[in-house]
């Protein structure tokens, strides 16, 4: 199935170009039934409840070592039953923009979406400080945050995704 595999480039990055992914993961709830519930959407593709991200993949420098950078917006506190409670009645929660790195790409539900223009870091960057944190779900939210447009010139990556992952 196409959304069980990380589609991966060729390996040949053009002068500096960052390969730049979208990736899904599972949505965070509370624990116990919220949280079980939110796992088992996810395991059965249910595309509406997967939390987006964007992720970078910076060729190696000196280091040898790709370094794979995640840009993420999510509530601030995505376990609390009261944000939860306002995200399903519509309302707005705090929302907070997280970049962390990691160790490598994740294996699964991981899609290359393009190559950066120019500098992607600095580009994520940029637009991440500028990003407005009230979150509400259908409105502002992660599949917004996610739109690569930015870094690779393309409009609606997560609806190509989506229709393609239909079709696989």
């Amino acid at each position: 199935m196409a959304s069980s595999v990380v589609w991966k480039s060729s390996g040949i990055v053009t002068s500096g170009r960052e390969e730049v992914y979208v990736a899904a993961i599972p949505l965070r709830a509370a624990k116990g039934p919220p949280q079980l519930l939110m796992s088992a959407a996810y395991s059965l593709n249910f595309w509406d409840f997967n939390h987006f991200m964007v992720i970078i993949n910076k060729p190696p420098s000196h280091s040898h070592q790709n370094q794979v950078l995640v840009y993420d917006f999510q509530p601030k506190d995505p376990e609390d039953v009261y944000a939860a409670l306002a995200v399903l009645s519509g309302r707005p929660v705090p929302g907070a923009v997280l970049v962390r790195k990691l160790k490598k790409l994740p294996r699964s539900k991981c899609w290359l979406v393009g190559y950066s223009k120019e500098d992607a870091e600095e580009i994520a960057t940029e637009f991440s400080k500028t990003w407005e944190t009230s979150l509400r779900v259908g409105v502002h939210d992660c599949r917004d945050y996610t739109n690569v447009r930015q870094l690779t010139g393309e409009k609606d990556v997560l609806k190509r995704l989506r229709n393609i992952i239909r079709v696989s």
